[in-house]
């Protein structure tokens, strides 16, 4: 969206809010954009807060303003919706706070606690209601932009594995066979019962905890379908790092929970189950393919080899009753070429490397001295990204704080910006590593060493953890000279 654009959204909602709460917005803060065109803003007055949505697209909102009310009225768990102006695309609803459920997941090789376990029951059991009561009456002709999980959708999806994975990646297929595999697996899933309503991207951050309460959101692409498409995307979402044996339990707790709400046959249930498992890693390949590979955002390249592990652990452990050879052996060309295994982290931990990051000012400090003795490391210059400092509310935070954070997020400038310095600096990393050098030194500069060159410094230290294990020495120059308390 150009600034224009966001700006007068922002007065649209500023507007929509004072007509709903009677006050003012003191504060209007732009949140972290996922995936969609979509853009989200809290409200804040002295004493009412709400989260307002800007989306371009009329009949996605349609769908999600007639969701949100026929949930509503079942008592299912979904934000209130507070005010909506179609004609200026904005609307207000329910502020869930800042947890999702993603937030709380066990990072790589901790364990998944007992707390979080019955934490997904009760998501597994409302997800349930949401999908056998919350189906009973829905008019499904609302649904955008397909009525139901069909044959159509199916194919879209697996065609955007197929060009957006398969191909970016360069995995060899047959294109004919691949296409006559995609029938086959289509048409078996079909074969399930297909009644219900289908969220479509159940995972774990469009789940917020409130509290001890879990609520869903952004529920707007749903449509008709199986019960077995919601529970595979969250108990396979790629970095949910469930362990087998909890799937196993959750999958039986979800059996159970469905059973007091409908028929349900076990064994029909499971024989349909792990095909769609399969489908929607495949789609999740597709957009971590696209946003990942094409629009080479990072997030989104970071999950995929947490994705190969679930279809290497579907190769490896189950038989779907479909034919698919060629699709079969795409797969196991992928998961055996190793191109997306991470780093090993511990070959990094046990290097003598040392990566010195530092956030300065151009205009009060100029770039640091470099204090290893061998010289050179890479300067970064912020500058051309837009500066929070300009902006009131900013001025007196910092790259560490929560607004100046979603700020950032927001520019894709910044995303670039990030993106093709973290490529310079993994090159030098990995081939330091190799040669057993000791220091490398990376600096992040913009005008007051506040706001850009702290978020970005930070984004690396966090970026170089978590892909190299490296030891990491991370300073804030401008902010320590003015004694700056985190």
């Amino acid at each position: 969206m150009s600034k224009t654009k966001s700006k007068q959204s922002e007065r649209e909602l500023c507007r929509l809010f004072e007509s709903w709460s009677g006050e003012p917005a003191e504060t209007i803060t732009k949140l972290a954009q996922s995936g969609s065109d979509r853009t989200y803003y809290r409200l804040k007055s002295k004493s009412r807060t709400c989260i307002g949505t800007h989306s371009p697209d009329k009949k996605e909102n349609d769908a999600f303003t007639y969701f949100t009310k026929h949930f509503k009225s079942k008592g299912l768990p979904v934000p209130e919706l507070y005010l909506v102006d179609s004609e200026k695309e904005i609307y207000l609803q329910e502020d869930l706070g800042d947890t999702a459920l993603y937030q709380l997941l066990p990072g790589e090789n901790q364990a998944f606690s007992e707390e979080l376990v019955q934490l997904y029951k009760k998501i597994i059991g409302l997800l349930a209601r949401l999908q056998i009561q919350g189906g009973e009456g829905l008019d499904y002709s609302v649904c955008y932009p397909r009525a139901a999980f069909d044959h159509q959708s199916m194919l879209w999806d697996l065609h955007y594995f197929k060009n957006y994975f398969l191909k970016l990646a360069k995995i060899p297929f047959d294109e004919q066979a691949l296409e006559d595999d995609f029938e086959r697996l289509i048409a078996f899933l079909l074969q399930a019962d297909c009644q219900y309503f289908l969220f479509r991207d159940f995972q774990s951050r469009n789940i917020m905890v409130l509290g001890e309460n879990p609520y869903f959101i952004d529920y707007q692409g749903g449509r008709k379908g199986a019960l077995q498409y919601d529970l595979a995307s969250l108990l396979f979402q790629a970095k949910g790092n469930i362990p087998h044996n909890i799937r196993e339990e959750l999958l039986d707790h979800y059996l159970d929970c469905a059973e007091t709400l409908t028929t349900i046959d076990r064994k029909a249930f499971t024989k349909y189950y792990y095909g769609y498992v399969l489908i929607r890693c495949l789609q999740a390949m597709g957009a971590y393919g696209f946003r990942g590979l094409y629009e080479r955002k990072p997030h989104f390249i970071a999950s995929i080899p947490f994705a190969i592990r679930n279809i290497e652990w579907l190769l490896n452990n189950i038989q779907i009753p479909v034919e698919m050879p060629e699709l079969l052996k795409s797969l196991r060309y992928m998961v055996d070429s190793k191109q997306f295994e991470p780093f090993d982290k511990k070959k990094g931990a046990a290097s003598p490397l040392t990566v010195t990051i530092t956030s300065f000012s151009y205009l009060k400090t100029g770039i640091p001295a470099d204090e290893s003795g061998h010289g050179g490391g890479f300067v970064f210059d912020c500058r051309a990204i837009d500066n929070p400092g300009r902006y009131e509310e900013y001025k007196k935070l910092t790259g560490r704080d929560k607004p100046v954070i979603e700020f950032l997020k927001q520019q894709k400038s910044m995303d670039d910006f990030l993106h093709n310095s973290f490529a310079l600096i993994d090159n030098a990393v990995e081939n330091y590593i190799d040669r057993n050098h000791s220091n490398l030194s990376v600096h992040f500069g913009c005008t007051g060493g506040q706001h850009r060159s702290v978020y970005s410094a930070d984004q690396l230290a966090r970026h170089l953890k978590d892909k190299y294990g490296v030891k990491i020495n991370l300073r804030h120059i401008q902010q320590e000279s003015i004694n700056w308390t985190n």
